[in-house]
């Protein structure tokens, strides 16, 4: 029998039984409330007992570890990867042997799980994606790419979703793992993007605290629209908490060349890019139960839904910015500080009388959109590396591209990132610059 084979009898296993105990649910409501609930207790103890005690659930563990081990490495990449999701799935013991294989994305360079957006990118190489935008219903969406050619094809796997919104004093973008559903009321809504009035400041919110940097948690005294919510799930996470700034520089003259930006990454320590440095905080959890989604991206749970007030003062920011960029901060206080992104600066092509960065093939369009961020920290003073026999050191965590984001079409864009950002850190920096900004072009 083939691994295929396998999860396809497994999952049809599973869902005869979610079906069995959803018809006999339904009958129990029909005959009362009170026969109703008993009938729910023996179903779910039923279905609960039977997938427990069932041939696959209890396959020897080292049986178990090789067919799942097996078949994470043959199926590398979507859309075949699903087979190992389904295997997380299954049941408590194939869960736990699946977290105990499937690595994160920081080292296999692979997106499987939900929780994996929320999960730093690879370290060895970027992560590629595309951004589809839809001007007439404000939508943006965010593939996976899954080939070399899938951008012509428009080949990818749905990892998010944004719905953008004007109001009064600021834009606002809802970010959701739902492609269809958008909204700060759906179990999958996972954080916003706010910007102030001009369009030159942002604030990424997350709807789980950072576990870097606790004095950003929002103060109390303040709840957010969600929180009153009747639709609202009470499983679902309900905080609003500040995460990261993102800030254009003002260019009224357009004196000083394309956008200049800085990202204030309030979850993520400087001291991340070090040798050794990691991001601390990140969700164990691999795969919610077979029902709920959002799940997989709580850790705690939540009493209250506090939202923080928008701070956009042009001050705080500079303060932040210059503290990380300094050279004088003692090298104790330079762990305590978030890791600040700036975009690259680009050249002046004298032949095609334009600013040109070298994006590897993957932008194709010129547009003040794009961008390149790298760190804006200089890097801790350490002995230089010895490069192999006839071999080049490998660049430093500090040079290196953190994200770029492009256009390739007339809705068609590029976003590649790496570690320390997430998919959602860096779809959100991405949807920044999808704003217009008057003052900064």
């Amino acid at each position: 029998m083939s691994f295929r084979s396998i999860v396809r009898d497994v999952r049809d296993g599973i869902g005869s039984l979610s079906r069995r105990g959803f018809e006999v649910r339904l009958s129990g409501h029909n005959r009362g409330k009170s026969q109703g609930s008993v009938n729910d207790l023996s179903d779910n103890n039923h279905s609960a007992l039977v997938i427990q005690n069932s041939r696959w659930a209890n396959l020897p563990p080292e049986l178990l570890f090789d067919v799942i081990k097996r078949l994470e490495e043959s199926e590398s990449s979507w859309p075949a990867r699903k087979h190992v999701v389904a295997c997380a799935a299954v049941c408590r013991s194939w869960r736990s042997m699946c977290k105990e294989i499937v690595r994160t994305p920081e080292s296999c360079g692979k997106i499987t799980f939900p929780v994996s957006l929320k999960q730093p990118g690879s370290r060895d190489g970027t992560i590629q994606c595309f951004i589809k935008r839809d001007k007439s219903n404000l939508t943006y969406h965010l593939y996976l790419c899954l080939s070399p050619a899938a951008l012509l094809v428009e080949n990818g796997k749905f990892l998010l979703s944004a719905k953008r919104t004007r109001r009064t004093t600021c834009t606002e973008y809802v970010i959701s793992m739902d492609p269809d559903n958008i909204s700060r009321s759906s179990s999958t809504y996972i954080g916003k993007l706010r910007s102030n009035f001009l369009g030159t400041k942002f604030i990424i919110y997350d709807t789980q605290p950072p576990h870097f940097n606790t004095n950003t948690q929002p103060p109390p005294g303040r709840s957010s629209r969600r929180f009153h919510s009747k639709k609202v799930s009470p499983k679902v996470p309900s905080g609003s908490y500040n995460i990261a700034h993102i800030t254009y520089e003002l260019n009224v003259l357009g004196t000083r060349g394309p956008r200049r930006m800085h990202c204030i990454m309030q979850s993520i320590p400087a001291s991340s890019l070090d040798p050794g440095g990691s991001v601390p905080g990140q969700p164990e959890l691999l795969l919610p139960s077979s029902s709920s989604l959002e799940d997989s991206f709580r850790s705690i749970s939540f009493s209250k839904s506090l939202d923080r007030s928008t701070e956009f003062s042009s001050s705080r920011f500079s303060e932040i910015i210059g503290a990380a960029t300094s050279s004088d901060v003692p090298e104790s206080e330079k762990s305590k500080m978030p890791l600040v992104l700036k975009n690259k600066a680009p050249r002046w092509h004298e032949q095609l009388q334009c600013w040109c960065l070298n994006f590897r093939g993957r932008v194709t369009i010129a547009s003040v959109k794009n961008f390149q961020l790298i760190a804006a920290q200089p890097p801790p003073v350490l002995p230089p590396p010895t490069a192999a026999p006839g071999g080049s050191g490998s660049q430093p965590e500090h040079d290196k591209v953190i994200l770029q984001f492009g256009k390739v079409g007339k809705d068609m864009f590029t976003m590649d990132y790496r570690y320390p950002l997430s998919a959602f850190q860096a779809f959100a920096i991405c949807l920044s610059s999808f704003d217009t900004k008057l003052a900064c072009e």
